[in-house]
């Protein structure tokens, strides 16, 4: 096992501790760190988005904020703006909270679409354009949006082609028993462990930026054979055409999944595999992370939502249906 890759599977094992009772949540943010890519998170108050977040930025020596997504919110309060200096007479661009590491997006459906537009862009270029100027943006830098599923009133849901911007879109339900007894001892502090993230980092040797970067480079290197690729490919040709697989689908889906879709799987399966230290992407990888790679960018048609099927759905027929290499 290389030392970069032990560094990343002692994060996640010590961020499982943290962050109780969600895993996978963990494990996709791990992997859209090294993908280089933005994830959009959905799950009710209280599931430690926020908590999962702020741990991992401490963990890895980044520069954390939060934007706090509100209806008066102003493109500006994400990006910055150019503020009047008196004393030189001149325009000065003040870096907005954007300018960070780990940038969370709390509640973003609660903002209007020129707010959300704001953040995407700079999600998508990597920079902010202010005064005739562009200012680059981290070369590590990740943003992590959530949504709240069980309250709608007074949110702006994000268009479908926007959606396709994030990466994984990871959805999360409420611990078991067993995982709500060890939040609250975690919580009391029984386990002698604090509960600030920049606290718990104390106890872990924290990685540099530098060692996600060289990272993202040493997944690169996981082997894909052809059969897997084309594996791949046929899942995301499936998206478009899914009643050739299965009649039960036909009408369904109004749109498929986009080239962004097959470059996400590709990228997401190999860290998947790295992770689980192997160095080649089995069918198993793709499975790991085809739902959120997927869920987002497939738009279903009336029919569908009338029936009540979801995008799961048709991502688990699909599985079922084309086959294995």
């Amino acid at each position: 096992m290389s030392e970069l890759r032990e560094k990343l599977i002692s994060l996640k094992d010590f961020m499982e501790t943290k962050i109780i009772g969600q895993e996978d949540l963990v494990k996709k943010l791990l992997i859209t760190l090294l993908a280089d890519g933005h994830a959009l998170v959905e799950g009710a108050p209280g599931l430690a988005k926020t908590k999962a977040i702020k741990t991992l930025a401490s963990c890895v020596k980044a520069q954390y904020n939060r934007i706090q997504f509100t209806p008066d919110l102003l493109p500006s309060d994400i990006t910055g703006s150019e503020i009047y200096v008196a004393a030189t007479g001149n325009f000065e661009f003040r870096k907005g909270p954007i300018f960070a590491n780990l940038v969370l997006a709390d509640e973003i459906n609660r903002a209007p679409a020129k707010v959300q537009s704001a953040l995407l862009e700079a999600m998508a270029e990597r920079q902010v354009s202010m005064g005739g100027k562009r200012y680059a943006l981290p070369e590590l830098f990740m943003v992590m949006a959530t949504q709240n599923p069980i309250e709608h009133e007074g949110t702006y849901n994000l268009p479908e082609a926007q959606l396709d911007r994030f990466l994984m879109y990871v959805k999360i339900n409420q611990p078991d028993a067993a995982a709500e007894k060890k939040i609250l001892r975690l919580v009391r502090g029984e386990d002698g462990c604090a509960n600030d993230g920049a606290e718990q980092a104390k106890t872990f040797a924290a990685l540099e930026v530098a060692d996600i970067l060289a990272a993202r480079k040493e997944v690169l290197q996981v082997h894909m054979s052809e059969a897997i690729e084309e594996y791949l490919v046929q899942l995301i040709m499936a998206t478009r055409q899914p009643d050739k697989y299965d009649a039960k689908l036909a009408g369904f889906v109004q749109f498929g999944a986009s080239p962004r879709a097959t470059i996400a799987l590709d990228k997401c399966a190999k860290i998947n595999a790295w992770l689980n230290n192997r160095d080649f992407v089995t069918p198993e990888d793709i499975h790991a992370v085809v739902y959120d790679v997927l869920r987002h960018r497939i738009i279903l048609t009336f029919e569908a939502q009338a029936e009540g099927v979801t995008t799961d759905d048709i991502i688990a027929t699909l599985l079922r249906t084309v086959p294995l290499p």
